[in-house]
């Protein structure tokens, strides 16, 4: 293995040392010139979820909207980030699961826009782990999955970028995205701060984080809610979110 190779690996399993360290974490790094926030996430120690409607049925549409209804239990909003591509309507494009039932079912097949760029995944979140998976692996594996969302495309495939991004590619936007450790124990979602491609924010969870899988959540609507460093961001209404929940303090 090449100089260079080795040391690549071993920043990558500080990383990760680092991350599991602690449950849930939002930090700040640079990447190859860009900013990125990242938080991780320990699904085996956190209460990762999605969340869409409220019990009336209207979206939640804002990260403060449904802080406020959790803070009503007791509970609050430790992280969260819009999780998906949506319709107009703030329906799901593509499968979603909340606590068990599945809303929208699996779409598998190539079609336009950022979604349809095949091949595209689903964050899967089951007991004490959670895990990026290729969409048709996911039909090929079947796993029952408590919470789940699926967008596209994939931006990490078996440790490989997805074979459609270009490295000279004009297309910058602030995007965010998910991306998960084999073992499922590690959740690194991350939203640029400027516009990045497809291709260099591929290469933050491939390369600077040593991530297998990575899924691409949105660019342009992305945004983020971490009141630990003091971020919440506003906007348009939104479709999927997923986040972390604990007591309130």
């Amino acid at each position: 293995m090449r100089a260079g190779l080795v040391l690549a690996a071993a920043v990558a399993l500080a990383v990760i040392g680092a991350i599991r360290a602690e449950a849930l974490t939002c930090e700040q790094t640079t990447f190859e010139r860009n900013r990125y926030t990242l938080c991780t996430v320990s699904p085996a120690r956190e209460d990762l979820r999605t969340f869409l409607k409220a019990p009336n049925g209207t979206p939640w549409g804002q990260f403060t909207t449904l802080d406020a209804a959790l803070q009503a239990r007791g509970k609050r909003l430790a992280f969260a980030m819009n999780g998906g591509m949506y319709h107009e309507d703030r329906a799901p494009v593509g499968y979603y699961v909340e606590n068990g039932r599945e809303a929208m079912r699996v779409i598998s097949s190539a079609g336009p826009g950022n979604f349809g760029l095949l091949p595209n995944g689903i964050l899967c979140i089951r007991a004490r782990r959670a895990d990026v998976i290729e969409t048709r692996a996911f039909l090929r594996r079947k796993p029952r999955c408590d919470f789940a969302t699926q967008s596209g495309p994939m931006l990490v495939i078996d440790g490989e970028a997805h074979p459609r991004f270009l490295k000279d590619s004009t297309s910058r936007y602030v995007r965010n995205g998910v991306g998960t450790s084999a073992d499922g124990r590690t959740a690194v979602f991350a939203i640029s701060q400027g516009a990045v491609t497809f291709y260099e924010f591929a290469r933050l969870f491939r390369d600077r984080l040593g991530l297998p899988q990575a899924l691409f959540f949105d660019g342009n609507v992305s945004r983020l809610h971490a009141p630990s460093i003091g971020r919440s961001d506003i906007g348009r209404t939104l479709g999927p979110i997923v986040g972390v929940v604990e007591d309130a303090k």
